[in-house]
């Protein structure tokens, strides 16, 4: 499991209507300090490896985290995040200087003879030596959502063209469900239909991935729309 979020600890901006539901697995990864991807408390886990920069070896599972920072470009987001923290908080999150909570983790997850991707909420551009580090990629989890609060589609696009993945999953973009209005998040949508033939639009929360039959696939979009993998009428009911 990687990135389970929670609301913000005051409670002052809640993201979701509850907190992500405890949920048992084997590895819980948390790529940043932000409360809607570090929620690995919520996890009924084996092993926790919360901003893992280097590499972690069990069974045919290996995975690696490889340093950089969280996007800060918000110049196409509906709103100026980057303003906004400065303005109120007196806080620069530019790097090389940024507080710690806006490094980032890549991670980079290797079974099955797949090597899977999830870019979380990491630059668009980080410098060559990430992208070499990287490699082939087979499976790359993105950050789409037509707030373009992470990053902008250019960029989302720009990442998957230098890829080159055979499948991409967008991910953090609003269910209406599950994500409240004031998170500023907006439904991925759009961007998916933007990619026309190549969007998969899946019918359920469950996707099962064998090697030799995305072998041949270039960049194809598999998107979850509002299916999650845990009951929602549930959830609200006992408030996570």
């Amino acid at each position: 499991m990687v990135d389970p979020w929670r609301n913000f600890p005051t409670r002052k901006w809640d993201w979701y209507f509850h907190d992500f539901p405890i949920t048992a697995v084997d590895i819980g990864v948390s790529t940043h300090a932000h409360f809607d991807h570090d929620a690995l408390h919520r996890l009924d886990a084996h092993v926790l490896l919360d901003r893992l920069i280097g590499t972690y070896r069990f069974g045919d599972v290996t995975l690696t985290g490889i340093a950089d920072k969280h996007a800060t470009d918000s110049s196409a987001a509906v709103y100026d995040f980057k303003r906004i923290i400065r303005h109120f908080d007196g806080i620069d999150i530019e790097p090389p200087n940024n507080p710690r909570s806006w490094d980032h983790c890549l991670i980079l997850i290797e079974t099955g003879g797949l090597r899977i991707l999830a870019w979380g909420d990491n630059r668009h551009n980080p410098p060559d030596q990430i992208w070499d580090a990287l490699g082939q990629i087979d499976i790359l989890l993105l950050p789409v959502d037509d707030s373009q609060h992470v990053m902008s589609f250019p960029h989302a696009e720009s990442i998957i063209e230098r890829l080159q993945p055979r499948v991409v999953v967008p991910h953090h973009y609003y269910i209406f469900d599950v994500t409240v209005r004031q998170s500023t998040l907006q439904s991925a949508d759009p961007w998916v239909t933007q990619q026309g033939k190549e969007a998969r639009w899946l019918d359920s929360p469950t996707v099962i991935y064998r090697r030799e039959e995305i072998a041949d696939l270039q960049a194809r979009v598999d998107f979850f729309g509002d299916h999650v993998a845990f009951d929602k009428a549930h959830w609200h009911r006992e408030g996570a």
